[in-house]
């Protein structure tokens, strides 16, 4: 078997996915992407391409090892990326020759159903508790929110105040027996992550997620040593190597990113790894259908699997939506908040072929936003 075509689709709202196509008819779906630099991880795919025609798609891990090292310049979000979307589907393929889910081919499930979280916002909130209340109608058990907008290096006492105002809004509506996430997206300071840490104890977190960007990552450990709190961090390093000073820093929860990094053979590794520290997993996954797919089978293999993030109805999606690319959209069926461990061979879903290419003919230009403090200086979104 051969692999004789690749190609990508810029789909609605913001994703890129990934087709690996065999001499024998096998196809494998990935999605590989950095959000707002879609194009950018195309060109990657373009050039990665031309070691992939011609080669064995079941020597998943050679080829890994090629990709990641064989160009001698390494890591980093857009090369990372693509070979995770590349690594996704040669799973896929795999599990469809041998006619099983991925995880079979990973040992086995540990699990038989995975635990969901949804968002509901909170960096321009407007309505906090009303959508908090829709994602318990929805059976979630679980929410992440945002817990502030731009902030300074050191900000006022008031923008302590709304970050607690804000949660202990959403913790009333979940009550003691639902989680709640807070993501300070990389937006505090050392020191205003300290400050604001012990503030949120009372309203029990299940983490706090990225307290600061990740080129600070040496300071999570003093971070975590002043807090009852879990802290999770992850989404934006994109190697084993990446995580391998933080596993002893005190970090409870990594959240590695399958579309980011290096696929399912990476985050199987970190996760591993992760284990040996009492460290626990919960992949990071706003995006599409076959990243969420991916992350599923990881997560019915890995022992120390927490929670698993999935983005129905986050704010993002406008225009699209998670199951707009699925022949079967019951696979994510979720109303206890939990989604039932997959059955079907590879990574468990039937991609829409027709609906991607469609979409495709209308490929996005997604953008993150830019924030400015009120002195005009840049900050962090």
């Amino acid at each position: 078997m051969k692999i004789v075509k690749v190609e990508t689709f810029r789909v609605p709202p913001r994703w890129l996915f990934l087709a690996v196509t065999t001499d024998e008819g096998v196809t494998g779906w990935g999605e590989p992407v950095v959000e707002g630099r879609a194009e950018t991880v195309q060109t990657a795919i373009a050039e990665l391409s031309d070691y992939l025609i011609g080669s064995d798609p079941l020597r998943i891990e050679d080829t890994w090892q090629v990709l990641t090292k064989g160009g001698f310049y390494r890591g980093g979000p857009v090369l990372s990326s693509a070979v995770a979307g590349i690594d996704q589907a040669l799973w896929d393929i795999a599990g469809k020759v041998y006619g099983v889910p991925v995880y079979d081919l990973l040992g086995g499930p540990v699990r038989d159903r995975v635990r969901i979280y949804g968002w509901i916002g909170g960096d321009r909130p407007s309505a906090l508790a009303e959508d908090a209340q829709r994602q318990v109608a929805a059976g979630l058990t679980a929410v992440k929110m945002n817990g502030s907008e731009e902030l300074t290096a050191i900000d006022t006492p008031r923008q302590l105040d709304l970050l607690v105002e804000r949660v202990s809004a959403v913790r009333e509506v979940l009550g003691p027996d639902r989680d709640l996430a807070v993501d300070f997206h990389g937006r505090y300071s050392p020191a205003m992550a300290r400050r604001a840490l012990p503030l949120l104890e009372p309203l029990r977190p299940i983490f706090v997620e990225e307290p600061v960007v990740p080129e600070l990552s040496a300071d999570l450990g003093r971070i975590a040593a002043g807090t009852s709190i879990p802290i999770a961090t992850g989404e934006r390093l994109y190697s084993r190597w990446d995580f391998r000073d933080l596993l002893g820093s005190g970090v409870a929860v990594v959240q590695p990113d399958l579309s980011h990094a290096g696929g399912i053979s990476e985050v199987r590794r970190i996760a591993a790894m992760a284990e040996a520290y009492g460290v626990s997993l919960a992949p990071h996954c706003p995006l599409g259908p076959i990243a969420l797919a991916a992350c599923v089978q990881v997560d019915v293999a890995t022992p120390n699997f927490l929670i698993q993030e999935q983005s129905l109805g986050i704010h993002y999606n406008v225009g699209s939506d998670l199951l707009d690319y699925l022949v079967d959209r019951s696979v994510f069926a979720a109303p206890d908040g939990w989604l039932a461990r997959p059955t079907r061979p590879g990574l468990g879903i039937e991609v829409d072929e027709a609906e991607v290419r469609r979409a495709a003919q209308h490929p996005h230009r997604w953008r993150n936003a830019i924030w400015r403090h009120t002195d005009g200086s840049f900050a962090e979104w």
